[in-house]
């Protein structure tokens, strides 16, 4: 069970349903829509189809929405794009033309999106374009234009991006657009919002308490920081306390800073979100080769293990899957790559530093704990019982040294956790205590096969079951053993030490206790003054409408006819767990 999250742009290259499919089962937990393309119709269906290609697969895939920011973009240049050679001046205007390569009467023409451009930037600033592949140097500027002489030539494709490294332009944080997007993926439900060109913690506020202002019930959708600008590393820390997560979104930082300071600001990144507790996405060119090759460079898997190595959440594909060549191969290296980083690490387990600063809550304390117990005992497995997923947040902080199984009422909350490392999030009933809750849990995972009969497990919960915020509890069971299955009549939970009588009966027995297991071969109506002080009944033999069936209904003693030859199993004063709901007797 791989424990690092997979994030997959979603784009032309992927949103057929059939590809959708192909992804999630190759091991992506979330679909990222990037909101600086496509309109709300394409947006709208691209949900529809990535629901429902995870409900027919049967698996939780979490919705990221990536609103587009403050993103400086060219306008629209064609489907060729423009080809612009090094030293020719070209003209970038906010004037409504549309974009033409240069000819024998005028200079190539490239529209802006943002129309003040001309007016704050000036001679002799360098503006960076389509991340950095391409570079101009501002020469003149006017109310509508600025001409500018090409440094690095190559295509210039529509809606590409622009930069202006230490420029300060008086483009709000959130736009207009923005606003509306948000709108808009709330409306539809989505599980996380990622803001783009973070420079301050107030940015990231503003943005959430709108999400509360618009949010009908529940927890807010949770907000993804960007970090790709540099006045954000000068208040790194604020902007982590503010977001529910972040993203290392390294190409347009490997613009706005100088490329080479970008892997110690990575590791910084997801040492301090690591601390925190909040979940960070490393991301941009992480597989770039292949949205033209099959396979990658070395130096990219290199990258990926290395993010992974250092602590990372998730690790994001984005041209890869929206627009290349092999969407699919691309998520089964990045899958293979997190694969075998995980298995070399595994059994190397030590308690990260950064937990040894004094816990703030109940919850923390109990979260470390929880995970200092799991690595104690070899368990196979953390079970959580969560209504917020706040918990499963917690523990997944620990990177304990085995799965975390989150066990949620919520479908909103299963998908949210799906983004945190070594969280698998299960859909569970509510139930009316924590013990009920957890004994359920316990039987959910074991019969799923995620954990095996006989394995020790730690089990977190609150006393107030259905309260967010209130765990307080930790349990270390034994996943139970199988040894009887049947069909159950009557649905409770019994425990006992089994009694076994030979039929039929030649003489009655007075000292069948309250908590005797009574199993027989058959049952006739001989059995019933025994069984009206037994605690259940097992029979070898039978079926729905047998003697035992109907004895069992008309005493209402929980009963498990038709055991067959699991009956030989069944030792005298064998104290055992007779589960009739699920028609089991376990260990």
């Amino acid at each position: 069970m791989l424990r690092t999250k997979i994030v997959c742009t979603i784009g032309p290259a992927s949103r057929e349903p059939r590809t959708l499919r192909q992804l999630m089962m190759a091991g992506m937990n979330v679909a990222r829509l990037n909101f600086s393309h496509g309109s709300p119709e394409v947006h709208t269906e691209d949900m529809r189809r990535i629901r429902e290609a995870a409900a027919e697969l049967e698996r939780p895939v979490a919705i990221l929405v990536d609103l587009q920011g403050p993103k400086l973009r060219i306008g629209d240049v064609g489907t060729a794009g423009i080809p612009i050679t090094a030293g020719e001046t070209i003209i970038l205007t906010n004037r409504n033309v549309a974009g033409h390569a240069a000819n024998d009467e005028q200079m190539a023409e490239i529209p802006l999106q943002y129309g003040n451009l001309p007016r704050e930037v000036a001679a002799g600033e360098r503006i960076l374009i389509d991340d950095g592949l391409l570079e101009v140097q501002v020469r003149a500027t006017d109310d509508h234009d600025i001409h500018a002489d090409v440094i690095t030539g190559g295509v210039l494709k529509s809606n590409k991006g622009l930069n202006l490294p230490n420029a300060s332009l008086s483009i709000p944080a959130i736009t207009s657009k923005d606003w509306q997007d948000l709108a808009f993926a709330l409306a539809q439900n989505v599980d996380w919002i990622a803001l783009s060109f973070v420079r301050s913690a107030a940015e990231v506020q503003q943005l959430k308490e709108r999400i509360a202002e618009l949010s009908e019930y529940g927890r807010p959708t949770p907000v993804i920081a960007k970090i790709e600008k540099p006045e954000a590393l000068n208040c790194i820390d604020e902007i982590i306390a503010a977001a529910d997560g972040i993203m290392v979104a390294r190409g347009d930082l490997g613009i706005e800073i100088a490329t080479e300071k970008v892997p110690m600001v990575q590791k910084m990144l997801i040492r301090k979100c690591n601390a925190a507790g909040k979940p960070v996405i490393t991301a941009t060119q992480m597989l770039d080769s292949m949205i033209r090759n099959p396979r990658p460079t070395r130096a990219e898997a290199t990258d990926v293990a290395n993010a992974i190595l250092d602590g990372t959440d998730a690790v994001m594909l984005s041209g890869e899957t929206a627009a290349g060549k092999y969407p699919l191969d691309a998520v089964k290296t990045m899958v293979n790559i997190a694969q075998d980083v995980e298995r070399a690490t595994s059994g190397t387990w030590e308690r990260p530093s950064y937990i040894q600063r004094p816990v703030a809550t109940i919850t923390d304390a109990v979260s470390h704990a929880t995970c200092e117990t799991a690595h104690d005992l070899g368990a196979a497995g953390i079970i959580s019982a969560t209504v917020s997923g706040r918990t499963a947040e917690m523990l997944s902080r620990y990177r304990p040294p085995c799965p975390i199984f989150a066990i949620t009422p919520s479908p909103i909350t299963q998908r949210r956790l799906m983004l945190f490392h070594g969280v698998w999030p299960l859909l569970g009933e509510r139930g009316h205590s924590s013990t009920e809750i957890l004994d359920s849990a316990l039987e959910q995972v074991t019969d799923q096969g995620l954990v095996q009969q006989g394995d020790t497990v730690v089990m977190t919960a609150g006393i107030s079951p259905n309260l967010p915020g209130s765990t307080n509890l930790m349990r270390v069971e034994t996943a139970p053993i199988v040894i009887a299955r049947g069909t159950g009549v009557l649905e409770r939970v019994v425990n006992g030490r089994i009694r076994r009588l030979q039929m039929p009966l030649v003489q009655l027995d007075d000292d069948i206790d309250s908590d005797e297991i009574i199993a027989v071969p058959y049952s006739d109506r001989t059995l019933i003054p025994l069984l009206r002080r037994a605690a259940a009944l097992v029979t070898q033999q039978g079926g729905p409408g047998c003697h035992g069936h109907t004895i069992a209904l008309e005493l209402g003693i929980p009963t498990l006819i038709g055991v067959g030859d699991d009956f030989d199993a069944l030792s005298e004063g064998m104290l055992i767990t007779l589960d009739s709901k699920r028609g089991i007797i376990y260990r």
